[in-house]
């Protein structure tokens, strides 16, 4: 059997509760493996209108404030790694499918691992495993590691 040889691993990161401890989980395994941590959050944007009304101009707006607070996270979380000698870097990503982003960036980044949590911001726990949780391990050519 082949040794698995983990060298960086993606962390999809929404500032969920899910998220963090998939953070945590990755923190573990980059010590163990000695391996580079890269967070990976994709905002999503909204493109059209609604009863006349531009989305697109108020998803600005949204998306300027949640990069704000996703950086104030991202930078606790690199004051974290650091402190355990863990090497960490962060991408934003600006998608209309953060799944399909997820898996693009893992590949041309040539990541080795993904952890992540089961369901993101929209936590919609009637679902087994949310929807980009599901997508990413059902589609992803690298294994995949669900946090709960």
């Amino acid at each position: 059997m082949k040794k698995m040889k983990i060298k960086k691993i993606a962390v999809p990161y929404d500032g969920s509760i899910n998220s963090k401890h998939a953070f945590n989980t990755a923190l573990d395994l980059a010590g163990k493996y000695k391996a580079k941590l890269i967070l990976v959050t994709c905002i999503e944007k909204i493109n059209g209108s609604l009863f006349g009304k531009d989305l697109s101009l108020s998803n600005q707006k949204q998306v300027q404030k949640f990069k704000e607070k996703i950086s104030r996270d991202i930078s606790k979380l690199e004051a974290i790694a650091k402190k355990q000698k863990i090497s960490m870097t962060s991408k934003i990503l600006i998608t209309d499918h953060p799944m399909k982003k997820i898996l693009s960036f893992t590949k041309q980044t040539q990541m080795d691992l993904i952890v992540m949590g089961s369901h993101g911001r929209t936590g919609l726990d009637k679902l087994i495993l949310g929807s980009v949780a599901n997508g990413v391990v059902q589609r992803s050519k690298i294994p995949v590691l669900i946090v709960r």
